[in-house]
């Protein structure tokens, strides 16, 4: 990893484009007494190099050693400050904010009917555009002003204001409480993956109700019906009802396009939703509406009205690219999907600061399992290995599991079969710390190590087995799994029916895509 992805201050300069560059250049010449100071010779500095190198920074003679960190954090300041104040990176929701700051400020003045006038305006923005968090810390600084601020009706005024802090308060748990619990069980599911057993069923469903709050859906505003529609999607994929996944999926979507301001306001939700929701109809096969709602996507996002920044532009690399890869696996259509692969490169090298390893290496197990459907398994272990060579990688331990079994498959196809033994043992020991060693992976294992003792003419009649016994499995309500992250079947029947692994899934895609 490069020094300058260490440094926070070289990659927040990183990110400024042109114009915001230019807009703090402006912001801190404001004054005159600014145009000499050194957090702005530190920035024209910073901003021509190309990796960060503090030995550079100190020979420049800007300034001392000891005094370096506390005009670093000074300048990193500066900058948030300039892009708060640039109308690219106002919305509602920090207007609102800023003018809860202007009436704190005339309040501590002793202006409370000032205050008073734009707090309530605030307040009633906050409220129809579902903040309930400041619309609560409003009501709370009206409470404090009205106790100073004597009038008439002072009486009917008090009662106004603790029934909506009460009605916001009761709200706001809702929200937290539903918002914890979808968290939780993100967690879960990035930790563990689905669940495996009976036990881990019963645990996650007990977790789940438990700490499911009590309420009436008719009673839910937006922001709590996103959150519930969340937890219920996350509890749907950790039990693999993917049915459900897409039901709660395509309400989160609904809830946005009924309420069309909201994709505008919380666009990284919106896009997360579609994200899920495109999921889930991947593992039901629903073709169809798939390719329908990433087109409605792509037309969202093309929308003047759709927010720019580089956040949404990360999130929608992912949403976009990786879903178009599924679209193509969905059909069977691996060479076709091959343009992408330069395209996610591209990106992922781009947004080499601002995405985690998680992201990445999912992306880079789709481009494994394209080039396996191709029939090049050179390539896939390429990609493959960067998944079982990452060290940095603690979530998704399936991922992590499915990236060795198909990287066993991979050799074997490949030929590079002459270390075939330690890494099975490799894969064995791996699969059996991770607690993650199931029947069909123990199918798995079991033929490729007997495959020395097998006789060529008798290969065919083993694959014939091993297909028998791995059939049962595919609709087991936890083995299941394993051919959500590799057609190990479909593979199978391509040795059995000496035809490249593609063909066989194009057929299935007619049959199963809705």
């Amino acid at each position: 990893m490069t020094s300058h992805q260490k440094d926070t201050l070289f990659i927040l300069i990183k990110s400024l484009s042109k114009s915001e560059k230019r807009q703090f250049k402006l912001y801190v010449n404001r004054l005159g007494v600014n145009a000499d100071a050194k957090f702005l010779a530190l920035f024209n500095l910073l901003d021509k190099m190309q990796d960060y190198k503090e030995g550079e920074i100190l020979k420049s003679g800007i300034v001392k050693k000891q005094q370096l960190s506390n005009l670093k954090a000074h300048l990193y300041k500066q900058i948030l400050v300039s892009l708060r104040l640039n109308p690219v990176n106002q919305n509602i929701r920090l207007q609102i904010r800023e003018q809860l700051d202007f009436a704190t400020i005339l309040y501590h003045k002793g202006l409370y009917k000032q205050s008073l006038k734009i707090l309530d305006k605030a307040k009633a923005q906050a409220i129809a555009y579902q903040e309930k968090v400041v619309a609560y810390e409003i009501v709370e600084l009206e409470k404090v002003i009205e106790t100073q601020y004597i009038t008439r009706s002072i009486s009917g005024r008090a009662d106004e204001l603790a029934v909506q802090a009460k009605e916001l308060s009761l709200q706001n748990v809702l929200t937290s409480k539903l918002s914890n619990l979808s968290l939780q069980l993100y967690g879960i599911m990035l930790r563990f993956g689905y669940v495996k057993t009976d036990e881990e069923y019963q645990w996650v469903t007990d977790y789940y109700k438990k700490h499911m709050p009590k309420f009436k859906l008719s009673d839910l505003d937006f922001r709590e019906k996103l959150w519930l529609y969340k937890a219920q999607l996350w509890y749907s994929f950790l039990t693999q009802d993917f049915l459900s996944c897409y039901k709660y999926a395509s309400r989160w979507v609904s809830l946005f396009y009924d309420n069309e301001s909201m994709i505008y306001l919380n666009p990284v939700f919106y896009l997360k939703g579609v994200n899920y929701l495109l999921d889930s109809m991947f593992y039901i096969k629903y073709r169809s509406e798939f390719e329908e709602s990433l087109n409605r996507l792509q037309h969202t996002l093309d929308d003047p009205k759709f927010p720019r920044n580089d956040n949404l532009e990360v999130l929608s690399f992912f949403c976009i690219n990786g879903n178009k890869l599924n679209l193509y696996f969905m059909s069977g259509e691996f060479e076709e999907a091959q343009y992408l692969e330069k395209v996610i490169l591209d990106g992922v090298k781009r947004y080499e600061d601002k995405i985690d390893e998680h992201h990445v290496m999912v992306l880079y197990y789709k481009l494994a399992c394209m080039y396996f459907g191709m029939g090049d398994n050179k390539k896939c272990i390429q990609y493959l290995k960067k998944i079982i060579n990452n060290k940095q990688l603690t979530m998704r331990e399936d991922l992590m599991c499915f990236s060795r079994v198909l990287s066993l498959v991979a050799h074997y196809e490949a030929g590079m079969d002459y270390h075939l033994e330690v890494q099975l043992k490799s894969t064995y020991k791996f699969l059996l710390k991770m607690n993650d060693l199931h029947e069909v992976q123990k199918e798995m294992i079991k033929f490729l190590r007997n495959l020395g003792e097998i006789y060529p003419h008798e290969l065919k009649d083993e694959f014939k087995k091993l297909h028998t016994r791995l059939k049962k499995f595919e609709d087991h309500p936890y083995e299941k799994r394993a051919f959500l992250y590799l057609d190990i079947i479909s593979w199978l029947e391509s040795k059995i029916e000496n035809r490249p692994v593609g063909d066989i899934i194009k057929e299935k895609a007619k049959k199963l895509n809705r």
